[in-house]
């Protein structure tokens, strides 16, 4: 076993994790984003990157826009549907029942019947 005060997962002469004096942090700018609960978030971007135009609000996660006066409104919340009902939506009743005959009939040729 080794002895010694050394930190765990720590080299010697690592450098510290603060940023360095002599090196400058990547410019950037403050965007503030204003959801329709009246929350204001102010999201940092690099200066050269383009911002969205909606982003979703970090306290109640509705959308928010830039402009103060005129947030998006609420999103829509739109209901689980599973897959029966995708499919009832594309296909009628008759559909259906054809369909299944069709598979039916193709397992009785397989089974022999």
């Amino acid at each position: 076993m080794s002895s010694g005060s050394a930190i765990r997962g720590s080299r010697v002469g690592s450098s510290p994790m603060r940023p360095d004096e002599r090196t400058e942090p990547a410019p950037r700018r403050q965007i503030t984003y204003f959801c329709a609960a009246g929350h204001d978030s102010q999201i940092w971007f690099a200066a050269e990157a383009a911002t969205p135009e909606t982003w979703d609000c970090p306290r109640c996660g509705q959308p928010a826009g830039l402009d103060g006066a005129n947030p998006p409104g609420r999103s829509r919340v739109e209901p689980y549907k599973s897959h029966l009902a995708y499919v009832k939506e594309r296909r009628s009743e008759e559909d259906a029942q054809a369909i299944l005959a069709e598979a039916l009939a193709k397992l009785r040729q397989r089974r022999g019947e």
